[in-house]
């Protein structure tokens, strides 16, 4: 069991740190594991587990949604976003340092990728924030930590990715990411309020009271957020409510973009394409990263490591409580050598038995698991969003990961939060279709 172990993690950090693509080194980490440990041929293995991987309908749903988040990312959204926000913000404490975390939050709503959420906000916030006298360091922090919540406010990559290689409801998954992204949302502005009451408005960092518009300005500005509202709205009610399956929304999600978009006035062939072929490149390797899990999931099976680790951990008497630190402490290591989607797929390859075992609803530990996967975004050395923050303003990780630090101790905090009180999470999920 102990040389089985040592191989199988050796084989899979050797494969990762040569650079190869990861769907590679996941099956490559199999083939070699069923060839030394096992009595099974991995060939006809592999055959059978790309085939189950890839015809799932649920999968389909994957691929509309990443569209859906092209398109909009396309189309001017973050402008409108943020002309539409500003004006109600100024006499809030924090002011307009608050468009960072609502404008990432509604833009992650509908593209569902928190790299593009940084950089389509960023690009547009930052130069204005700095150009008013806000803080760099709270505006970078706000943004960096704020864009990871594309992977948890439906409709979310990651939680379909999670849904479907677990066989947990997608549409109750994404019911379940609503309460905790509100929460998390909600504890990013109250942090913002309290460091502006107590030392940001003192020391002059929250700009300038700038609310001289009109009432009538205002809605005008306003006017430009409806479309997004209903979009992200009809795709939740459309869901929730049984009127349509997340791929069925994911459907009419794309149609509804393009409208939006053409209404912008950013929609012509040059962006239809070119979305289109990203949402083709970014779907293919998420495909082929969940073939290439389920291949290793297939491979643990057949020589029993997920069932004799829960055997062995059961007899350490550990409690949930105790379990979950040791798991996040563990997927905040490995988040920091693997992007979100190849973290969740290796996670669950290896885990799950041991995570029923111990009694979890696998519906709220999805949850938990992206949350985790968020904090990990904002943690060096392979922070995704710190390498965006990076390319916008030229600083250094260090100084970016010390602005990120009071949202991560937050995510901490909404962890524990979501451990002491499961129906954050899981009320929404089960009241559906009562």
């Amino acid at each position: 069991m102990l040389l089985l172990s040592v191989v199988t993690i050796l084989t899979l950090l050797v494969l990762l740190g040569s650079g190869v693509w990861i769907a590679f080194a996941l099956i490559g980490t199999a083939w070699i594991t069923l060839s030394m440990f096992s009595s099974f041929e991995p060939g006809p293995v592999l055959a059978s587990d790309f085939w189950g991987a890839s015809y799932g309908w649920d999968l389909t749903a994957l691929p509309m949604f990443i569209w859906m988040g092209e398109i909009l990312f396309r189309s001017g959204l973050a402008d409108n976003m943020f002309r539409g926000l500003s004006p109600w913000l100024n006499r809030f404490p924090g002011r307009l340092l608050h468009t960072n975390i609502i404008g990432s939050g509604m833009f992650a709503a509908v593209c569902g990728s928190s790299a593009a959420t940084c950089a389509t906000v960023g690009k547009m916030t930052l130069p204005e924030l700095e150009r008013r006298g806000y803080d760099p360091q709270m505006a970078i922090g706000t943004l960096a930590s704020a864009s990871t919540l594309g992977l948890l406010i439906p409709p979310s990559i990651v939680l379909i990715v999670y849904g479907v290689v677990t066989e947990q409801s997608i549409s109750r998954l994404f019911m379940a990411g609503i309460g905790p992204g509100l929460m998390i949302l909600s504890m990013f502005m109250g942090y913002l309020v309290l460091w502006s009451l107590l030392k940001g408005n003192r020391a002059g960092l929250t700009g300038n009271d700038e609310s001289g518009m009109s009432f009538a300005e205002k809605l005008r500005n306003t006017w430009s957020l409806i479309p997004i509202l209903l979009l992200i709205g009809g795709i939740i009610v459309s869901i929730y409510g049984g009127l349509a399956s997340p791929t069925e929304a994911a459907a009419v999600g794309v149609v509804l973009s393009m409208i939006i978009a053409r209404c912008n006035g950013h929609f012509n062939r040059e962006i239809f394409h070119s979305s289109l072929f990203a949402a083709v490149r970014t779907a293919c390797m998420i495909a082929f990263i969940i073939a290439g899990a389920s291949f290793l999931t297939s491979a643990m099976g057949f020589t029993q490591v997920p069932m004799k680790l829960a055997q062995a951990i059961g007899e350490m008497g550990l409690s949930p409580t105790m379990l979950l630190i040791a798991l996040t402490a563990l997927l905040l290591v490995m988040g920091c050598f693997l992007d979100g989607i190849s973290l969740i797929l290796l996670v669950t390859s290896i885990i799950m038995p041991l995570v029923s075992a111990a009694g979890f609803d696998l519906i709220w530990f999805g949850i938990y698991l992206v949350i985790v996967v968020e904090m990990s975004q904002i943690t060096p050395p392979v922070g995704f969003n710190l390498f965006v923050i990076q390319g916008l303003t030229g600083k250094d990780i260090l100084t970016i990961t010390k602005a990120t630090l009071p949202f991560f101790l937050l995510m901490l905090v909404a962890v524990a939060l979501m451990h002491l009180f499961p129906n954050i999470a899981l009320y929404l999920p089960y009241a559906m279709n009562r």
